[in-house]
């Protein structure tokens, strides 16, 4: 994999060049926001690790005028802010994974695995799922409810295509947490309620069936209403 590491701590970007070089992984290194973007928008890049608090341009603006070309390349934030707004804030840019310093390299080499896997086994699954008038295409990342269409944000289309795969199961918000944002189990965050309201709001706001439901005490469903 080719991995673009914008960072400007020395010791960090020692320890992540170090111990992924060992795992045959190639790293090109940017030390501030502006160099890291413009290396993006130039070059092919399978994954970037991202920190928050860099020179010339913040880490989160970066992300979101990556997405501004490219919704598909995973975006991992690394940085030493841990709060739920922090959070919140990161995924609202479209950013896929969030990871606060200080960490384990070996659950950083965990969750780049992770993205690898995803990214070849996807184009083996089905590409365009339905359930009753809601459709989610894969390929084109477009949503539409009846002859409805629906704008999503990569994070929340993220999160109507695990539902989606789960149709009828309740999903707990750890179970989301992993496999949405690919995070360390938090109880105290409430990322989860925050963006199944913003999925809400446009899934079935409008609507007079109801898709998403929960479960109180267990989580979240996406089933028929009775």
């Amino acid at each position: 994999m080719e991995l673009l590491l914008i960072e400007d701590e020395p010791s960090v970007i020692s320890l992540i060049e170090r111990g992924l070089k060992e795992e045959g992984y190639n790293i090109s290194i940017a030390m501030d926001g502006y160099t890291g973007l413009k290396m993006a928008g130039l070059n092919h890049y399978d994954l970037i690790l991202l920190d928050v608090m860099l020179p010339g341009m913040n880490g989160l603006d970066v992300c979101k005028n990556i997405r501004m070309s490219n919704n598909e390349i995973p975006i991992i934030i690394l940085t030493a802010l841990n709060q739920t707004e922090d959070i919140v804030a990161a995924f609202e840019r479209d950013a896929d994974d969030y990871l606060t310093k200080p960490f384990r390299l070996e659950e950083l080499k965990a969750r780049i695995n992770r993205y690898s896997r995803k990214s070849k086994t996807v184009s083996e699954q089905k590409n365009v799922l339905t359930f009753d008038d809601l459709q989610l295409d894969r390929d084109s990342k477009s949503v539409q409810r009846g002859n409805t269409p629906i704008i999503l944000t990569a994070t929340e289309f993220r999160l109507l295509e695990f539902l989606m795969l789960n149709r009828n199961k309740v999903l707990t918000r750890i179970d989301i947490l992993e496999e949405v944002w690919g995070m360390d189990v938090d109880l105290s965050t409430n990322v989860v309620d925050v963006y199944v309201n913003y999925l809400r709001k446009k899934i079935d706001k409008q609507f007079a069936r109801k898709l998403i439901h929960t479960v109180i005490g267990m989580g979240y469903v996406i089933r028929h209403e009775n």
